[in-house]
């Protein structure tokens, strides 16, 4: 296989399965919550609403290594959905036009299975880079990626609010387009991603087919730049601390989903509660609601994290990264998923009470560690052989500048035997856009070299392992389970002094 997105088998799905493009055809009579406008006419595929799960742990919102994790695994880290990929399924084919030749990819939509219920459909950015076999992906900012310094990252937004599958009526985008000939959904998908390749990798590619081809053009030339869109869940700030006896806090929801579901703490003997300005006990939150640690006087220096999680459409444009070096993909429709945020609260009787917590930064080419103060004493720390201080009440964002494609080790040492660690590996650059590197799929064959043209042995084996197929032979329950929920997992971290 060539540059580009993997071509998974295709298995026939027995029942009322549901497809993947968000539109609803003839014959299966499915319900089916999207982002994309629903529309009667020739759907293929149609993404499956999938069965949702409250009560998430966090160290399974946490899985990957795209954003900063914490030493034992349960910091504040992954805000989002979580998913797995399942496959290529809407697809055409492209050319990669270069020095070494020719070269014919396929192009089009994945679909990515979301941990705890919801289906994904995506494009891939980084053209030169596979997309491993089941490979692990989870929901991230632009700044965490090569689209966080790519100046048309929202045109790459644009084209996907108006082309495939956001846009459903092929006769319509086909005249708007221009398109002259029928616009299958094949030639929709690989016409989107080519023009979102010239945009995300500035590569010259071209569609096989005419219709898509010219569907391209018209994407690519037309495209404007669009805002980044916000997380479908986060927790702002992901770290907070303060004195036990008092409420620590406030951390808000941010969210487009309807609401967020609050549970107990997980460990009921903490006597740790989550609780409103008031130090009323909460069961739900909303967008812009503020939560509290409630933490009993007595309470010995420690860390207590929740997860907030809930259901909702994933917005259109949100990047996925992925733990394994697969390609990063953008997002392009959504069915009702699981998403979920962590936070952290730590506490001390005396001495400095750090809150801490960390974002890969592309634009800088590092990991931002932030140390914020809640005691009245300045905190001295020291991070990647420096040593820096905030004075109490403040906080202060150190950049340790990182590797490309290297996993990272960042550790914080304080007084008192205090320690952090933040693990994870910077994927910041496109293949295009590093020199002297070279991909090797996990299984994919050979590029396919276009006939007529010449051939380069050292030229990267890239776009995809083979990725995993669908299971064949049982229908999905399109059930929701109920809600989300916020869990406490209590943590030992050694205390500031």
């Amino acid at each position: 296989m060539a540059p580009g997105c993997s071509r998974g088998p295709e298995i026939l799905l027995v029942g009322p399965t549901p497809h993947v493009n968000g539109s609803c055809s003839e014959g299966n009579s499915v319900s089916v919550w999207f982002s994309a406008p629903s529309a009667c006419g020739r759907g293929s595929a149609r993404l499956a609403a999938g069965t949702l799960v409250s009560g998430l742990v966090a160290t399974t919102v946490l899985a990957g290594a795209g954003t900063a994790a914490a030493d034992d695994g349960t910091a504040p880290g992954h805000s989002g959905a979580a998913a797995t990929i399942t496959g290529l399924k809407t697809y055409g084919e492209a050319v990669i036009r270069g020095t070494a030749g020719d070269q014919q990819v396929s192009a089009g939509l994945f679909e990515m299975s979301v941990e705890g219920g919801g289906m994904l459909q995506t494009y891939c950015v980084d053209i030169h880079t596979p997309t491993q076999k089941d490979a692990k992906y989870h929901e991230t900012a632009w700044s965490g990626t090569s689209l966080g310094t790519n100046k048309d990252a929202g045109r790459i937004r644009w084209i996907l609010q108006n082309s495939y599958p956001q846009v459903n009526d092929l006769a319509a985008l086909a005249k708007k387009a221009g398109v002259r000939g029928q616009l299958t959904e094949q030639d929709a998908a690989a016409g989107t991603q080519v023009a979102i390749w010239r945009h995300s990798d500035d590569v010259d590619v071209d569609a096989v087919d005419p219709q898509a081809e010219q569907l391209a053009d018209y994407l690519e030339k037309n495209a404007r730049n669009q805002p980044e869109p916000k997380a479908s869940l986060t927790l702002d700030p992901p770290a907070v601390s303060g004195r036990p006896g008092e409420r620590i806090g406030p951390v808000t929801v941010r969210t487009d989903a309807r609401s967020v579901t609050v549970l107990p703490p997980a460990d009921a003997t903490s006597g740790v509660r989550i609780v409103n300005k008031k130090g009323e006990p909460v069961t739900t939150a909303a967008d812009g609601g503020r939560l509290f640690f409630e933490v009993p006087e007595d309470e010995a220096a420690d860390t207590v994290e929740l997860t907030a999680q809930a259901s909702t459409t994933v917005p259109v444009g949100r990047a996925f990264v992925s733990d394994s070096r697969s390609q990063t993909q953008i997002l392009a429709g959504s069915s009702e998923s699981t998403v979920s945020a962590t936070a952290s609260a730590t506490w001390a009787l005396e001495g400095a009470i750090p809150a801490l917590s960390a974002r890969e930064n592309c634009a800088k080419g590092g990991v931002d560690v932030t140390v914020t103060n809640q005691d009245d004493e300045p905190f001295t720390f020291e991070l990647a052989g420096a040593e820096h201080t905030v004075a109490g009440g403040a906080y202060r964002t150190v950049t340790v500048p990182l590797s490309e494609d290297r996993p990272y080790d960042v550790t914080v040492s304080g007084p008192g035997g205090f320690e952090r660690r933040f693990t994870g590996m910077l994927d910041c650059l496109t293949r295009a856009a590093e020199t002297g590197t070279t991909t090797h799929t996990l299984t994919g064959p050979n590029p396919t070299p276009v006939a007529g043209t010449p051939t380069d042995t050292n030229l990267a084996e890239t776009g995809a392992a083979d990725v995993t197929p669908w299971i064949a032979g049982s229908a999905i329950a399109l059930v929701v389970l109920g809600g989300a929920g916020l869990v406490l997992t209590r943590r030992r971290q050694t205390p500031g002094n």
